[in-house]
């Protein structure tokens, strides 16, 4: 075979010259187009289930909450290794799938598992989120902000609405979490001694709370020929308009 090659070669030089030509363009071509990839992307397509369980010790974390998550997505379709870890009050588990499986597919396997456990978690532990999609060799970079007149409250603020937005909308960040600073909040400061006065309960006071900021829709009305809405503005920011609030 190697000499008949040889002899094809030899009595055939300038169709085997334009094919090295041509060889060599279309190899110079491709290298010069080709991604080169540093840190190739290792890991197998990973899904990463997170759940809040505020309260909660470590170790009733991992029996309550971790575990029945984890119980839940062993069995599904293309999974082939189920990772945790329990802290006080959170759990993250890490669905590892087969490396020909679709991520796409994979979340939403996860989905539809998780679906079933959120009924059987229980009562205070929030609902299992799904985290971003990033590798494990992705980069993390730490931002800090420090001012000489502006309060930890303000900077606070401004990175959780003002940057972490901007951030999020950028190319290729997967997720930013804000940490430190003081966090903006108003307080409802409770007198037990007046509520056991005026006969008022915890739970008349957390439901007005719950609905004492909220607007309200008052349908359309139709007058000439013209439509208005009615709207009920009761959402506010000033705390002197909150005191306001009528338990009763």
């Amino acid at each position: 075979m190697l000499n008949k090659i040889i002899h094809f070669s030899l009595h055939n030089r300038i169709l085997v010259l334009v094919a090295s030509v041509l060889l060599l363009i279309g190899g110079t071509y491709t290298a010069m187009n080709t991604e080169v990839d540093v840190f190739p992307d290792l890991n197998a397509p990973t899904v990463v289930i997170m759940t809040e369980a505020n309260g909660m010790a470590a170790e009733e974390v991992e029996q309550l909450v971790t575990f029945p998550v984890e119980t839940a997505v062993n069995g599904a379709t293309g999974v082939r290794r189920v990772r945790s870890s329990s802290t006080n009050g959170f759990s993250v588990v890490w669905v590892e799938f087969d490396w020909d499986t679709d991520i796409y597919l994979a979340r939403q396997i996860v989905s539809e598992k998780l679906a079933v456990v959120s009924e059987s978690l229980p009562t205070g532990v929030g609902k299992p989120t799904l985290g971003p999609q990033s590798s494990i060799l992705g980069e993390m970079l730490i931002i800090g902000f420090t001012a000489d007149s502006t309060s930890m409250l303000d900077l606070r603020t401004i990175a959780d609405w003002t940057i972490r937005p901007r951030l999020l909308s950028t190319g290729g960040v997967a997720q930013v979490a804000v940490l430190g600073g003081d966090i903006k909040e108003y307080q409802i400061q409770l007198d037990p001694e007046r509520m056991r006065h005026y006969g008022v309960t915890l739970n008349e006071i957390m439901t007005v709370t719950r609905e004492m900021n909220l607007n309200a829709n008052g349908g359309v009305l139709y007058e000439y020929g013209n439509e208005y809405i009615v709207r009920g503005v009761l959402s506010t920011d000033r705390v002197d308009q909150l005191a306001r609030a009528v338990v009763r």
